[in-house]
């Protein structure tokens, strides 16, 4: 498995109307989108779900997909045109979070085995030295698939353009996009998860790109039955911040907030209700309450503005380790199970920057992405 450069992780640009700009995120990122679609059928059957089951899964939701986001259908022809793989491949791969938790809710506690973990956080702008609001985000995912992430850059006419860091083959993951949007996100599960019908986590996480601000993005969501759990951390180049935390099903699933202090922060369990079921987040990411502690007390622990290592800071923390904030391979896990820090993200939409690290940010540089000029 290869990993990813010094110089950061493969950046891939495409443009044109959706077809076509998908036919080339296919054709240009085709042996990393291999190694997603491999590595995802192994992370199935580690749950005990073949591949043809989980096609049946994903296909499931194709009319959801249909009614409520037609357009992204477009998107998944043509990087699977590009690509070479079926269409219901690429369908699968971009439902991997309906299949892994239906998987989870379905066999209790057995789900830790598949599970990774994400911190996440914003800042407003009125507690930046520059005056701008920023995501922070440490994105924990499996080692395996760490050799098919890539930086996508999408120029389009049908919408602001926009940046996402993404398993190769995805629709979207972190995104920072022209309208000055910001988008970090945390893994969910409830009891609802896998019973749920409705539009895929990663469709929504690509549908919000299309938001001009978070209040938009909020409605967006709002707009659309879910079918996975997820967590949305949004910030927009106004300096407004917001936390979205979702339940599969409509509105009444969703539990919006502000920040009091300047902040907000959030990781794998819900702290608001799941309407109608309950967290899993005790089987499934025990660690996360102790990491949404930590990542609280040092955001609380700046006394005045956030500079640079204020916000870079928080990421490398090590309490609980390996499974921290900071979080490396547990030696304990077999190999195809053994997660780790991917990427840790910070995305500024009035600057529209991202700065993100390769793997843990307590052994990687920090690279840096000046995206004003696609991002204008």
């Amino acid at each position: 498995m290869s990993a990813p450069s010094p110089a950061g992780y493969p950046r891939i640009r495409v443009s044109g109307p959706p077809a076509e700009r998908s036919r080339q995120y296919g054709e240009l990122a085709r042996e990393r989108i291999a190694v997603i679609r491999a590595g995802y059928e192994r992370a199935f059957a580690a749950k005990g779900i073949a591949w043809a089951e989980a096609v049946r899964i994903a296909r499931r939701h194709l009319p959801a997909i249909e009614r409520y986001t037609p357009e992204l259908l477009a998107e998944l022809r043509g990087i699977a045109e590009g690509s070479g793989l079926g269409f219901d491949e690429i369908l699968t791969i971009n439902c991997r979070t309906e299949v892994l938790n239906g998987a989870s809710r379905a066999t209790g506690a057995a789900i830790r085995a598949e599970f990774g973990e994400c911190t996440a956080f914003a800042v407003e702008a009125d507690r930046r030295a520059d005056g701008g609001a920023v995501v922070g985000q440490n994105w924990d995912w499996l080692e395996a698939l760490e050799g098919g992430v890539i930086v996508l850059e999408v120029e389009r006419p049908d919408g602001p353009d926009y940046v996402t860091l993404v398993e190769a083959g995805l629709l979207g993951k972190m995104v920072l996009t022209e309208a000055g949007l910001a988008l970090g996100m945390n893994t969910l599960v409830s009891s609802l998860d896998g019973v749920t019908p409705g539009v895929p986590y990663h469709l929504q996480i690509r549908s919000v790109a299309d938001a001009p601000h978070a209040a938009g993005a909020l409605e967006i969501l709002a707009g659309m039955p879910r079918a996975a759990s997820g967590n949305f951390v949004l910030a927009d180049a106004s300096g407004a911040v917001l936390n979205v935390e979702s339940a599969p099903g409509g509105p009444e699933a969703l539990t919006v907030t502000g920040s009091a202090d300047g902040t907000l922060a959030h990781a794998n369990h819900f702290v608001g209700p799941v309407a109608g079921g309950h967290d899993l987040a005790p089987l499934a990411m025990a660690d996360s309450y102790a990491r949404l502690g930590r990542m609280r007390r040092r955001l609380a622990a700046v006394p005045g503005e956030f500079g640079r290592e204020e916000l870079r800071a928080p990421l490398r923390d090590h309490v609980g380790f390996p499974n921290a904030v900071c979080c490396h391979p547990d030696p304990a896990a077999e190999a195809p199970a053994r997660w780790k820090t991917l990427a840790s993200v910070l995305l500024f939409p009035g600057a529209r920057r991202i700065e993100y690290t390769a793997g843990p940010p307590c052994a990687g540089d920090w690279i840096e992405l000046d995206c004003a000029e696609l991002l204008a």
